[in-house]
């Protein structure tokens, strides 16, 4: 049986557009206005029930499902779909009070309370127990209800305990990976510091310890934790999917987010779905999102996801909460939507009058309909049912970016070289040329196959097996092109350093090797071979080459800083420092020459965004200025119907959603400007 996905939502709908809807902290009279306000808006997807377990279940066993009968109800008849969330992310007090083992414990042994959200230990089997009996009677509750679309189990998972009962489940968890206690012993080297374990009972949780713990342990814990997040997660899904086969299943997500593997994760839904909240101060927060975004594609297997969470204006949870700026809202949201989205929903519909989101912004202000947002609210649900023939397209990428979890969490443990090498940011440094560039990009596991991509970059990659290291070899030998950013292939799976000279798996392929790793102090002064010259930092490494030639040099000693080596068919490249900006723009220039990749735009412009999905060309001023981009064809905008032939004029904040003329259309004007 071929699964549900968003497809089931978009067929009848196009894109979708709502938010997280929270009647229960309402009066009831509320609700019709909530309803027709959201029919005036466009809104055709909400989600209900995410923190409602206490009035769902007020006392252990009761179950009050009345009044969520009468919202899903009301929404089915305002012609509005619901995603129903599991309520299980925040348990009701109750079940702290009368069961504080379900309580999380943390590194140093202390229990935390409930009072806020999360307050649950998922190792827990009574936190299990009285989770599913909650969710099996939710999910035979409202089975065939005409709006359920859409189940959203738990919340943001992220959760950690290091209670009894979780290192009783992590000792469980290390039985199935390595059978035996020697096998433990050999894959945690705990021959250093006298750490050997002669009994399972002596294997707790790497808890708060007077110094460094085995990062081999530390690496275990963290997997480990995932997998008994995705195994909870699991357990209410298959509850779900018996009552309900048809309905698809999702959990969202939160970018990249360190607890959660989210490659494993992926493969377990129906739908991949996400939380956003990019910072309105960052100016790089616009290429962040598009990262973050082209991970969900990933994740999605290139096909489309649902963006569940974002922000309508300012947040409340940073020290300092701008609002933004009119459009902005727009922008951010259609950006979500060039890049494989096709449900675009906010945090939250009305805004809270209490709790510890009462001063989040949401699509309905506290000061009503009759304001800015909710008007640009109101003007950009209009717009997204121009934009219904995008739902489902593809975003075509020749270049991929290789990101793993386990490496992430191996890479940033304690006692390595410098901690100031972090896998996110160097992810984003070799991402951002590509952004700007106008150069599409997909995120993928090192297990991906690669055989459909031009251009594979690896930012770091600093745990990697041998299979992962030998198919990247192979690609290479292919015809692909391969650019390897420093320490990479530093360790196996288990986190020992491969011995001899690094990267060891991929030395023959990169044709050159290294001996030390150097972090320094202060810019290092490198040269291209054509004489011209760029700023590293942080991290450099003596290398040699072992038939590679020497792209760039430290300026100081002459010794290789980049280097480029034809092996087979295809092309690798190493970069043994981290370079400045300007010098990872040039490299991802010749790594786009050798592959044979243009950017989407003929001369692109500082700012814009380019992207394609499927025939539609988007184009974002994410700048403070006007710009003027060239087309490389005559296009039609969607989103104002207006045609150009040769330019398209962006103001601040501005959106062209471009479609070329069918050979029968009439040919176009000269250009067209597009403002807010």
């Amino acid at each position: 049986m071929t699964r549900p996905g968003l497809h089931t939502l978009t067929g009848g709908r196009g894109l979708l557009f709502g938010g997280d809807y929270n009647p229960e902290q309402w009066p009831e009279h509320v609700w019709a206005e909530d309803a027709e306000l959201m029919r005036a808006a466009g809104v055709n997807l909400v989600t209900v029930g995410v923190f409602s377990w206490a009035r769902i279940e007020p006392e252990p066993g009761a179950r009050d499902f009345a009044w969520l009968d009468r919202v899903l109800d009301l929404m089915d008849e305002s012609g509005i779909a619901v995603d129903l969330a599991t309520p299980t992310a925040s348990p009701p007090p109750w079940l702290g009070h009368r069961r504080p083992e379900t309580l999380p414990v943390d590194e140093s042994g202390h229990r935390l309370w409930y009072g806020s959200r999360n307050q649950f230990c998922p190792s827990s089997p009574v936190y299990r127990e009285h989770a599913l009996a909650l969710v099996e009677d939710l999910a035979a509750r409202y089975a065939g209800h005409p709006a359920l679309a859409l189940w959203h189990v738990g919340n943001e998972y992220g959760q950690v305990c290091h209670c009894d009962e979780s290192a009783e489940a992590f000792r469980t968890w290390l039985k199935a990976r390595y059978g035996d206690l020697d096998a433990l012993n050999e894959a945690w080297g705990t021959t250093f510091w006298s750490q050997r374990y002669g009994d399972w009972a002596e294997v707790v949780t790497p808890r708060r310890a007077p110094y460094i713990i085995n990062p081999s342990q530390q690496l275990d814990w963290r997997r480990f934790c995932s997998d008994a997040l995705l195994d909870h997660f699991r357990a209410e899904r298959d509850l779900l999917r018996r009552h309900t086969p048809d309905i698809p299943v999702t959990t969202n997500f939160m970018g990249l987010f360190k607890p959660v593997d989210a490659w494993s994760w992926a493969r377990e839904e129906d739908v991949v779905s996400n939380d956003h909240y990019p910072d309105p101060a960052d100016p790089l927060a616009p290429a962040r999102t598009a990262l973050t975004h082209d991970l969900m594609r990933g994740l999605a297997g290139g096909g489309p996801w649902l963006l569940m969470e974002q922000a309508a204006s300012a947040v409340n949870w940073r020290p300092h909460n701008p609002p933004k700026p009119p459009g902005r809202l727009r922008l951010e949201s259609l950006q979500a939507v060039a890049r494989g989205a096709d449900g675009l929903c906010y945090f939250q519909w009305r805004a809270s009058r209490f709790g510890a989101e009462r001063f989040h912004s949401a699509m309905l202000p506290h000061a009503g309909p009759d304001t800015r947002l909710h008007a640009e609210i109101r003007a950009h649900g209009r717009e997204l049912r121009e934009l219904a023939r995008v739902a489902g397209r593809p975003v075509p990428a020749r270049v991929a970016m290789v990101f793993d979890w386990p490496s992430w969490w191996a890479l940033e443990e304690r006692g390595r070289p410098s901690d100031r090498l972090n896998a996110v940011e160097q992810l984003f440094s070799y991402y951002l040329p590509f952004w700007e560039r106008g150069v599409t990009v997909d995120l993928v596991p090192p297990s991906a196959d690669l055989t459909g991509y031009a251009l594979v970059v690896v930012p770091n990659l600093f745990l990697v097996s041998d299979a992962d290291a030998g198919a990247m070899t192979a690609y290479v030998h292919g015809g692909g092109v391969l650019v390897v950013g420093p320490f990479s292939g530093i360790v196996d799976p288990r986190a020992h350093v491969r011995t001899g000279r690094f990267p060891a798996p991929l030395r023959a392929v990169l044709g050159a090797s290294g001996e030390e790793w150097q972090p320094v102090e202060g810019p290092v002064r490198c040269r291209w071979a054509g004489g011209a010259e760029f700023d590293a930092h942080t991290w450099t490494e003596l290398v040699a080459a072992e038939g590679a030639e020497t792209v760039a040099a430290f300026a100081g000693d002459g010794r290789p800083a980049v280097l480029r080596h034809r092996a087979g068919e295809g092309v690798a490249w190493y970069v043994a420092t981290m370079p400045e900006p300007d010098a990872l723009g040039e490299l991802a220039e010749r790594a786009l020459a050798d592959a044979g990749v243009d950017g989407i735009l003929p001369e692109p412009r500082h700012g814009v965004e380019a992207v394609r999905r499927g025939e539609i060309l988007f184009l974002l001023n994410h700048g403070t200025e006007t710009v003027r981009v060239p087309l490389p064809r005559p296009a039609t905008d969607l989103l104002t119907g207006s045609a150009a032939d040769g330019h398209v004029v962006l103001a601040p904040r501005a959106v062209a959603a471009l479609v070329e003329p069918s050979p029968q259309t009439p040919p176009p004007g000269d250009d067209i400007e597009i403002t807010l």
